[in-house]
């Protein structure tokens, strides 16, 4: 008997602090940097994004998604058998002990589940759900939490406005679990390391000491050209591997980063702008957790249906990109 891979639950996790335009404006203004609501809004149609308070982790937003994506699935937490958690804000510098371990911990779960952190940036979650796919086809495990959850206001240099208005903290979740139907249907990801300079953070330990830079860094005209390029040909490479054409996915969900991107992404795709699901207006950039929490989203608002086609994807530092093609 054939093993397929389903989404069955979906979460999502913002924290309660939302900070709108016109509040960080004031608060980079304090510091003498100049921005606008307006100059935001046109430029990435962001008008808020949400703020984790001190001393809240990236496992603890990854937690508060995992348990309501379960709660969807009607699946008990010890029913997971791998966690696989996509963050480029970690709970420990240096990545271990793994966010990932650390929601396990936190959500009672036993040894027999496995749990890793996917480091691909803003195509993490997408890399995740590929590796999901792999494992549950290969008959290796039954119930996995694919997370997505990041704490990007920590790392943002707060005197640079053309990075620091974009990004916010949040977390999104998903349950893949073994099906006798078809759910995953193609994935696919890439990487060119020789880009890696266009968005990264130049930060390393020397003997107990952080190097270099604990900010991240992003040449926003080279990844806006690289990112309308990359999203069009891996979008159309999953649609090719599953036998479907633009005019069947219901729907696109896009990496959120900026809705000039997921515009243009969408118009060479041929996919209408009514059928993107768009959340980056009140969520703001949330690297690996966007595209899961626009799935959630969409998901508990009615606007995806059991039975339609979900095309997600994604660019991230790396450069990293991928793509998902599922049937919900």
């Amino acid at each position: 008997m054939t093993i397929y891979s389903k989404i069955t639950g979906t979460g999502s996790y913002l924290p309660p602090r939302r900070v709108s335009n016109e509040e960080l404006v004031a608060q980079l203004a304090a510091k003498g940097v100049e921005t606008s609501d307006e100059w935001i809004v046109t430029r990435s149609g962001i008008a808020s994004r949400h703020y984790a308070d001190d001393g809240v982790l990236a496992s603890d937003l990854g937690v508060e998604a995992a348990k309501r994506a379960l709660e969807m699935a009607g699946v008990a937490a010890n029913e997971v058998d791998l966690i696989l958690l996509a963050t480029t804000t970690p709970d420990h510098y240096g990545g271990f002990p793994s966010t990932a371990c650390r929601v396990q911990a936190k959500l009672g779960i036993t040894s027999h589940c496995a749990a890793v952190d996917v480091q691909a940036v803003c195509s993490g979650f997408v890399y995740a759900m590929s590796m999901a796919d792999a494992f549950i086809r290969a008959g290796v495990h039954k119930n996995i939490l694919v997370i997505g959850a990041e704490i990007y206001s920590r790392v943002v240099d707060f005197n640079d406005r053309t990075t620091c208005v974009l990004f916010g903290d949040g977390s999104g979740a998903v349950l893949v679990s073994a099906s006798n139907e078809p759910g995953i249907l193609a994935t696919k990801m890439h990487a060119d390391g020789h880009q890696n300079e266009i968005l990264h953070m130049d930060a390393r330990l020397s003997c107990g000491v952080m190097e270099g830079s604990g900010f991240m860094y992003m040449d926003g005209q080279a990844v806006f050209k690289q990112a309308v390029t990359v999203l069009d040909q891996v979008g159309h490479e999953v649609m090719e591997m599953a036998g479907v054409q633009p005019t069947d996915i219901d729907w696109l969900i896009p990496h959120q980063a900026n809705v000039r991107i997921m515009q243009s992404a969408a118009k060479r795709l041929k996919i209408p702008a009514e059928r993107v699901v768009i959340t980056v207006d009140w969520t703001g950039n949330t690297s690996a957790a966007t595209i899961p929490i626009a799935l959630d989203t969409a998901m508990r608002d009615g606007r995806i249906k059991s039975g339609q086609n979900i095309l997600m994807a994604a660019i991230g530092g790396g450069l990293t990109w991928g793509a998902v093609l599922a049937r919900m």
